[in-house]
């Protein structure tokens, strides 16, 4: 009787440990398969779980401002990151700071990424990769109605103080091309307004923001003068060797190809791109 109820006793113990062997190994393959599932999904959004930072600019109207209604940074240049990262499937932050700050930033490979109406040129070259050209700029010179007589070209602007953006090309510009006295500020806003209170005699810079600035902002006080200077193209900036360069490269030619790239710029600028 006692060995009986041993017997008992062992055959119970056993089955209950087979039945929980039994439950682990379901369990196991269960977890296994979900974890298989989520790692095809995160292979096909192709997303590595980084954040990567887009240093860029807050005072470039139409690229990239701050809104004054909502507060909001907005932009031609934010719309066009915003999109890029979706269809490279990465994910951003945007930091802002002045933009002398930028390239130095992407060059010491502080910042990941770098968008803000930055020309390419052979000396960033030097310290960073940019992506193809996503919009084509010039610089173009501005002064007050009262003297529009005195300065109708670059020609006219030696011996006189032309203000200007720190770090920017029309710096470099005013500095080898001309005998002007350049003025540089840390924002482009800052220019303007000496301009307009007399300070300067005349504003050199990028033309888009000049067309605006001087349509929109300064009430028809500022008007632009002689031609475009320069044939300038403005590109995407990353550390130099970035693998990101080539990802968000192909997302450009894609928007560009898709149709959502002449959307943005259409949004921005009135109209489609030519060509287009």
């Amino acid at each position: 009787m006692y060995r009986k109820l041993l017997l008992t006793l062992f055959l119970s113990v056993l089955l209950g440990v087979l039945a929980a062997c039994g439950g682990s190994s379901t369990d196991n393959e269960q977890d296994a398969s979900e974890s298989a599932t989520e790692e095809g999904a995160e292979a096909e959004g192709d997303s590595d779980g980084k954040v990567y930072t887009v240093a860029t600019d807050n005072a470039y109207v139409p690229f990239e401002y701050l809104d004054e209604e909502s507060g909001e940074l907005v932009g031609f240049d934010i719309d066009l990151i915003t999109e890029l990262a979706k269809e490279a499937g990465i994910e951003i932050e945007i930091e802002t700071l002045e933009f002398a700050g930028i390239v130095a930033g992407l060059g010491s490979g502080k910042f990941d990424i770098g968008i803000a109406g930055m020309t390419i040129t052979e000396d960033r070259k030097e310290n960073i990769d940019f992506t193809q050209p996503y919009y084509e700029a010039g610089l173009i010179l501005a002064v007050t109605e009262e003297n529009a007589n005195e300065i109708q070209s670059i020609d006219d602007v030696d011996g006189k103080v032309v203000a200007t953006r720190q770090g920017s090309t029309s710096q470099k510009y005013l500095e080898e091309e001309t005998d002007a006295t350049p003025e540089a500020f840390p924002e482009i806003v800052e220019a303007y307004q000496n301009v307009l209170a007399g300070r300067a005699d005349a504003v050199l810079y990028d033309l888009p923001n000049v067309q605006f600035y001087s349509e929109k902002e300064a009430g028809g006080e500022l008007i632009t003068v002689g031609e475009k200077l320069t044939g300038e193209d403005y590109g995407i900036g990353f550390p130099k060797g970035s693998e990101l360069r080539d990802k968000i490269d192909e997302a450009l030619t894609t928007l560009k190809e898709n149709g959502t790239y002449d959307d943005i710029y259409e949004k921005w600028f009135g109209e489609r791109p030519e060509g287009t």
